[in-house]
């Protein structure tokens, strides 16, 4: 297992909050708190941006996807918005969640609760060149479900 360092600058509403940490010891993704000052309520059909409470330094090389915890999923229908959310490794801002209410009944956001897990990964960057045309596939143009369910 690869493990890089990730700094971590805890802001003052997060300074009684535990930092990001993984469950257990083959967790791929840390678990992130809500670091608000008030129960935030999630009505159906609505999003919400949730602070954290921390901004990171990450090395070069790496990003932070933030994705949704599956038991909120499951259960309540609260995900990620724009799973994954990516931090990019020059970003030094605040981390936010971008929550969103798929669920039936309205959602209580509670200070400390466990909102999202963050992955920390490699990622390459590509260099983008113009063709004139493509090389064939057998799959050619075939996309969304044109390969069937089975």
């Amino acid at each position: 297992m690869q493990t890089t360092i990730v700094q971590i600058q805890k802001l003052p509403h997060g300074e009684d909050l535990e930092l990001p940490f993984y469950a257990t010891t083959q967790a791929a993704g840390a678990d992130i708190r809500a670091a608000v000052n008030e129960d935030v309520i999630i009505k159906p059909g609505e999003h919400v941006l949730i602070k954290t409470g921390f901004a990171m330094a990450l090395a070069q090389g790496y990003e932070a996807q933030i994705r949704p915890r599956s038991g909120l999923a499951y259960k309540h229908g609260i995900t990620v918005l724009n799973a994954p959310g990516t931090i990019d490794a020059d970003y030094r801002g605040e981390v936010g969640v971008i929550l969103i209410n798929h669920g039936k009944e309205s959602f209580v956001v509670t200070r400390g609760e466990r909102i999202a897990q963050m992955i920390i990964a490699p990622f390459v960057q590509a260099s983008f060149t113009q063709v004139t045309a493509l090389s064939e596939t057998v799959r050619g143009e075939g996309g969304f479900g044109s390969s069937g369910r089975q």
